[in-house]
């Protein structure tokens, strides 16, 4: 009779039609069989009303297995995890209940869902003990359990041990790999899916397409497409929503348009896919106009589209339309604590200039989403606010959030940024007590103590860091060449190359540097193969570090050859051309060049001005000087104290120190030690010591801690013979502490770089030297033999 009930709970479309029949079953008492009262649990469940179904199980005077798994199964289907969990401990204590195969698959996923490993392994072994480890739907429910939770051995253990693997197996097991980041790992068992006769559908595509996008290979997601047409595989608009973003992944816009287009019934899930596609090739404008025609098609978006659409918005600093959009989000009651959309909100105010707003935010986000506060940080860090970076730090762990490893990431690169060590060392106290040892954290200290100069304890912590990434390897590469220690960060890169590890761009970038701060052409000759053979793509920053190698280390033809074969131009690569021209005296071309860039188009910087007035003085072209000097402010540019220096060394040099102190008394500020020192060094060129006298009084008030001034006046007064204020100098420099730096040069010897001077104590680099120098000097005598005989 019961079941003559069951066709009514089709018809019910709606809670008060469900309710209605529930009162119908009230009067009639048939409220009291299990049967439609089981039904009745469903069907409120699946209208939304999780409560209602809850009140009819709690009526229920003594629920049989089924139905306590029937309410365990609509737990899980509203989320609530936890809530499936206490419901099934609850049940197991009841002595006189036969537990069923039914109850598993709905258990295990709530268990994945809670994040509870443990828990999870104590079903498994509940299943083991009741004997219901052969079931084909437990077994696929155990392996996407350890694939949801990260355990892949477990998962694949799972999957080698099912008796019967059909495509849901094969597809979670591929699925499983693709969300744990083993994109390579989810294709290869595709390809055994494949070979076993297997014929995959749309649903185990979608891994498939999310793993091709995952590894930004578009000749492979070709293929892939090209199998989906081939099979005949429906495409709905789940498979052409991941088609499009693998497509967007792997750069290919164009195919991600196509297949947009194609699909006439678009439903939310593709519209957010072509959003997110442009959004993600920096195409801001176009992602926005998708939005609108979005709203136009009157498809409803969700909190992922306003991901995209938000931060399109930040990324086109357009703070009055993205808070008119953050209005339509509270309009729409669209996450409204801002779990999901406080990052991006955060991302748009920060970025548009307005904190204040961002505080806003956090005081709606509080304790509960770390990533707001990380992306805070983040941003206050890349904006130059270091204090306000770190200040926030404090500040979310009042509200009892711990750092993870993005916050103290960016946390240490405010530290490094600011040269703030005491808190950076701090910091790393914290790190070590906690045991963190991620990636990020392990460069950022690297990143860090490098740029604190602390070279020696960066290479420690690089040194302890048993798998290192390229990343890693860059780091510490970067941090001994911005210390000028530029031997060691080309013996860095030796060691890579030596392990065949991977090298890339950045690598590149910071060797080829390298080899310009020693002059080490063989070096940088081998780099630029490197390039070539690894296939490389050079861009502008690579041409540019090639053109400033060549040049610095004498080969003006090949820094020319590769300047002139560069698409694109920056005013940073016509600067370096200048400054190699400038170095080796060269000046016309110099000249010639500066000419070309501002007929170009591109207006000189500080930088550029700085080298063709160094090239100037190095040729004694003292008109030339002048008139870059008069034009800087033609073009923008505002003198500072390294051009008044160099205009200052360029008239010195000339012989014309009364122009020169000109320049430096009509400075709109104090003269530093650098601009006296070259004032200095053209009356010593020129013997002027009565201009010398006539400075004194300008000299008395110079507090520097620069050698090289105290030895450039010791040397002067020295030719002089003028003892007394020779020693009065060599008291002032012992009475701050300073010490002349002893000079130093480097050879190339055999493709080795090797570096002596005064006090030098290697004797076989000695040995090499010497016996370099007296094989150059025979060979020398004889090529001028040679030439007095022609």
């Amino acid at each position: 009779m019961t079941t003559l009930y069951m066709p009514l709970f089709r018809s019910c479309t709606n809670l008060r039609s469900l309710a209605q029949l529930h009162a119908h079953l009230l009067v009639t008492g048939f409220h009291h069989d299990p049967l439609p009262s089981t039904k009745l649990i469903e069907s409120y469940s699946q209208m939304g009303s999780f409560q209602s179904s809850k009140l009819v199980f709690r009526c229920f005077p003594n629920p049989d297995s089924f139905m306590w798994g029937v309410l365990i199964k609509c737990s899980v289907w509203s989320n609530l995890f936890q809530d499936a969990i206490f419901l099934y401990l609850t049940m197991i204590k009841n002595d006189q209940l036969h537990i069923s195969n039914f109850i598993f698959p709905s258990l295990l996923r709530a268990c994945s869902g809670f994040g509870d490993l443990g828990i999870g392994e104590m079903v498994h072994g509940t299943i083991i003990k009741n004997g219901f480890e052969k079931d084909t739907v437990i077994q696929s429910s155990l392996l996407s359990m350890y694939g949801e939770m990260g355990c892949l051995s477990y998962a694949k253990k799972m999957f080698d041990e099912m008796t019967i693997k059909d495509l849901v197996s094969w597809s979670s097991i591929i699925l499983s790999y693709v969300e744990n980041g083993k994109a390579n790992e989810g294709l290869e068992m595709f390809r055994l899916t494949v070979l076993e006769g297997i014929r995959p559908d749309s649903i185990t595509m979608l891994s498939v397409a999310e793993a091709c996008g995952d590894l930004g290979f578009l000749k492979l997601a070709r293929l892939i497409h090209g199998y989906i047409v081939r099979r005949r595989i429906e495409i709905d608009g789940s498979l052409a929503s991941s088609l499009v973003a693998m497509y967007s992944k792997c750069g290919d816009l164009d195919s991600a348009e196509r297949i947009f287009l194609n699909i006439t019934n678009r439903s939310t899930a593709l519209w957010t896919a072509m959003i997110s596609s442009y959004f993600r090739a920096g195409r801001f404008a176009e992602a926005l106009k998708s939005f609108f025609d979005m709203l136009d098609s009157r498809v409803e978006p969700n909190s992922v589209t306003m991901m995209s659409v938000l931060g399109s918005f930040a990324g086109l600093g357009w703070l009055r339309e993205g808070e008119s959009v953050h209005c339509y989000i509270i309009r729409k009651e669209m996450d409204l604590e801002y779990d999901v959309l406080g990052p991006v909100f955060i991302e748009l105010y920060m970025k548009c200039g307005k904190l204040n707003y961002c505080e806003k935010v956090l005081h709606v986000v509080g304790g509960r989403n770390i990533v707001a506060w990380n992306m805070v940080i983040s941003i206050c860090t890349e904006k130059g606010l270091l204090k306000e970076a770190l200040a926030h730090l404090v500040q979310m762990q009042t509200l009892g959030l711990m750092p993870d490893s993005f916050s103290l990431a960016s946390s240490i690169s405010a530290c490094a940024d600011g040269g703030l060590l005491l808190f950076g060392d701090q910091m790393h106290g914290h790190i070590i007590k906690r045991g963190l040892s991620d990636e990020f954290v392990q460069n950022s200290l690297i990143d860090m103590y490098s740029k604190c100069g602390l070279t020696e304890l960066a290479y420690t912590i690089f040194d302890d860091i048993n798998e290192k990434s390229v990343v890693t390897w860059n780091s510490m590469i970067c941090g001994f060449h911005q210390n000028g220690n530029s031997v060691e960060a080309i013996s860095l890169c030796d060691q890579m190359y030596l392990n065949g590890l991977e090298m890339n761009d950045v690598t590149f970038l910071s060797v080829l540097q390298a080899c310009s701060n020693l002059g080490y052409l063989e070096k940088g000759k081998w780099l630029h193969h490197k390039l070539l053979t690894y296939g490389v793509n050079t861009d502008l920053y690579i041409d540019t570090a090639l053109t400033d190698m060549y040049a610095k280390c004498g080969d003006l033809v090949t820094a020319q050859r590769v300047f002139d074969s560069m698409s694109e131009k920056s005013v940073v690569s016509w600067t370096v051309m200048i400054a190699g021209y400038g170095a080796h005296g060269r000046v016309n071309a110099a000249i010639s060049l500066f000419n070309q860039m501002v007929e170009s188009g591109i207006r000189p910087n500080q930088v550029t001005f700085m080298n063709i007035l160094s090239a100037c003085s190095h040729a004694g072209s003292v008109e030339d000087g002048k008139s870059y000097f008069k034009s800087m402010r033609d073009f923008g540019v505002e003198p500072n104290s390294e051009h008044h220096a160099c205009m200052v060394d360029l008239l010195s040099r000339g012989g014309d120190l009364s122009e020169a102190y000109r320049i430096i008394k009509s400075m709109p500020y104090p003269a530093d030690a650098s601009i006296w020192s070259a004032l200095l060094n053209g009356c010593r060129i020129h013997h002027r010591m009565d201009m010398i006298k006539a400075i004194e009084e300008d000299l008395v008030d110079i507090h520097t801690d620069d050698t090289g001034y105290y030895t450039l006046l010791s040397n002067i007064y020295g030719e002089e013979g003028n003892w007394k204020e020779i020693e009065k100098v060599r008291s002032l420099m012992k009475g701050i502490g300073l010490r002349k730096v002893p000079g130093y040069s480097l050879i190339e010897l055999d493709k080795r770089i090797y570096r002596f001077g005064v006090g030098s104590t290697s004797l076989y680099q000695t040995k090499e030297t010497f016996s370099f120098l007296e094989n150059f000097q025979i060979l020398a005598q004889e090529h001028v033999f040679y030439l007095e005989n022609q």
